[in-house]
C-alpha cells in the first residue's frame, strides 16, 4: 500500500481544481469581483444559525401547513407501506395514484386536465418547450419569473419583454412582432404586485395570442377555497394554461399545468422535462392529496395572511420604506445596490428578522432587495417584531437615500 495514491493526489481531484481558462474567468466574476471586491469578502446569502426567537420570513409556506399533523399522517401511510415504482410519468397507467390526483386538481381549478410536473420550474419550461419554437414570439412580462424565460430558450423561441404590468407597452410590442405568446404571474415573486389579468386576457384576445398565467404565489392563497386569481376573476375558461409551483402554499415539491386533455396527451410526448425525468413518488400524492383537501377549507388561514400583508405593508409604509410596487404577502425592502442590501440583511437579522436576499440575476443590477414572505402562522408579537425592527435599522441602513424611497419621494411630488 506504499504506492496508494491518497485521496488529495488523486487524478479526480485534481482535475476538480484544474479548470479551463473560459471556466475560471467565470469563477474569478463571482469570487474576485463580487464577493471579494464588491462585498468585502462576505456573501449575501452567507446563512447564519437562527436563534430560537427569530421570525423567519425566508419561506413561502403562506398557509403554514408543513406541519400539520394530519398531513404528514397521510404521507407516512404511504411511505410505512413500502416502495413505489420510479419511472417516467409517460409511462404510468391510467387510473394511477398521480392520475388520480392530476384530476382532482384539475376539478379543483375548473380545467378540463391537469399535469403534475416535478417542479414549478420543470413545468414553465417543459409547457414552453412544447408550445413555442423558431421564429415564435414569446412576450414576456420583465418581471416574470426565470423559468419562464427559460422555456422561452429552451424552445429556442424569440423572447419579447414588456415593461411591468404595462398593458400599453404589450399591446404596442404585439403591434410590432405579431400575435404569439403571452406570460405573466398571477402574483410576482418579487415583490407582491399583481398581474392586471383582465386586460391581459382582453389583450391576448384581441391579438389572437395564446395566455400562460404562473400562480405559483396564488394558488392556495386566492381565490375561492384557494383556487387562485384566474378563477377569483371568473377567467379560467379563457386563459389557455395555467402552471404553478406546489412549494408554496402547497409546501411540498412539484408543479402543475392546467389545460385540455387532448393537450396532456400530447405535451407528455412532447415536453423533454416530462419525458426525461422520473414521476413524483407516491408519498409525496399523499402529501398533495391531503394538502388539496386541507387548503381548501383552509379560509381561516387566508384571512389571517391577508391580515398580515395588510398590518405589515401600511406599517412599513408609515416608518417611510417604499414598498409601493405590490399589495400581497410577499413584501420587497429594496435597498438596491449590493453592497446596501448585504447592510440591511445583517441589519435585520441582529434584530432576529430573516429575510431572503434578492440579487442579480433574480432582480436587475442596483435592484437587490431582502424578500420578506408573511404566513399565516405569524403571531401579533412577530410582526410587531419586524417593524420595531425595520423602525430600528432605518438610520445605519441609510434607508432615506436608497434608490426605491427616492421614488416614493419622487411619486409624493406628482
Amino acid at each position: 500500500m506504499l504506492n496508494a495514491i491518497s485521496p488529495l493526489q488523486s487524478p479526480a481531484v485534481r482535475a476538480e481544481q484544474m479548470m479551463p481558462a473560459f471556466v475560471c474567468a467565470r469563477m474569478d466574476e463571482h469570487y474576485v469581483e463580487r464577493i471579494e471586491k464588491l462585498l468585502g469578502g462576505q456573501h449575501l446569502h452567507e446563512w447564519q444559525a437562527m436563534p430560537a426567537r427569530a421570525v423567519m420570513l425566508a419561506g413561502n409556506d403562506y398557509l403554514n401547513i408543513a406541519g400539520e399533523a394530519a398531513l404528514l399522517a397521510a404521507q407516512a401511510r404511504v411511505l410505512q407501506g413500502g416502495g413505489a415504482m420510479l419511472m417516467s410519468s409517460v409511462f404510468l397507467q391510467e387510473g394511477s395514484r398521480q392520475h388520480r390526483l392530476e384530476q382532482k386538481l384539475a376539478d379543483f381549478l375548473g380545467s378540463e386536465a391537469c399535469v403534475l410536473a416535478q417542479s414549478g420550474w420543470a413545468a414553465n419550461v417543459g409547457l414552453l418547450q412544447s408550445l413555442a419554437g423558431p421564429g415564435i414570439p414569446v412576450y414576456l412580462d420583465m418581471q416574470a419569473h426565470a423559468s419562464l424565460w427559460e422555456g422561452v430558450q429552451s424552445a429556442q423561441a424569440v423572447p419579447v419583454a414588456f415593461l411591468h404590468n404595462d398593458g400599453a407597452h404589450l399591446q404596442r410590442q404585439l403591434d410590432k412582432h405579431g400575435p404569439g405568446i403571452i406570460v405573466v404571474d398571477a402574483l410576482y415573486s418579487t415583490n407582491g404586485s399583481v398581474a392586471p389579468l383582465l386586460e391581459m386576457v382582453d389583450i391576448a384576445e384581441r391579438s389572437g395570442s395564446m395566455l400562460i398565467v404562473d400562480e405559483s404565489h396564488s394558488l392556495g392563497t386566492h381565490g375561492p377555497q384557494g383556487a387562485g386569481l384566474v378563477v377569483e376573476l371568473g377567467l379560467a375558461e379563457r386563459v389557455h394554461f395555467r402552471t404553478a409551483s406546489l412549494a408554496k402554499a402547497f409546501a411540498g415539491r412539484a408543479g402543475l399545468i392546467t389545460c385540455s386533455a387532448r393537450f396532456k396527451g400530447y405535451f407528455l410526448s412532447a415536453s423533454r422535462p416530462a419525458i426525461f425525468s422520473s414521476c413524483l413518488l407516491e408519498h409525496e400524492l399523499a402529501w398533495f392529496d391531503a394538502a388539496l383537501d386541507f387548503i381548501r377549507v383552509a379560509d381561516v388561514r387566508r384571512a389571517a395572511l391577508r391580515r398580515h400583508s395588510v398590518q405589515l405593508r401600511q406599517g412599513l409604509m408609515d416608518l417611510g420604506y417604499n414598498v409601493s410596487d405590490g399589495t400581497e404577502q410577499i413584501i420587497a425592502l429594496e435597498a438596491g445596490s449590493e453592497p446596501d442590501t448585504l447592510i440591511l440583511r445583517k441589519a435585520l437579522e441582529r434584530h432576529g428578522i430573516y429575510g431572503a436576499v434578492f440579487c442579480a440575476p433574480a432582480t436587475p443590477k442596483n435592484r437587490s432587495l431582502v424578500r420578506l414572505t408573511l404566513n399565516a402562522g405569524l403571531r401579533e408579537d412577530e410582526c410587531a417584531r419586524v417593524l420595531a425592527a425595520c423602525a430600528a435599522i432605518r438610520d445605519e441602513t441609510s434607508m432615506a437615500r436608497w434608490p426605491s424611497t427616492r421614488r416614493l419621494r419622487k411619486l409624493a411630488l406628482v
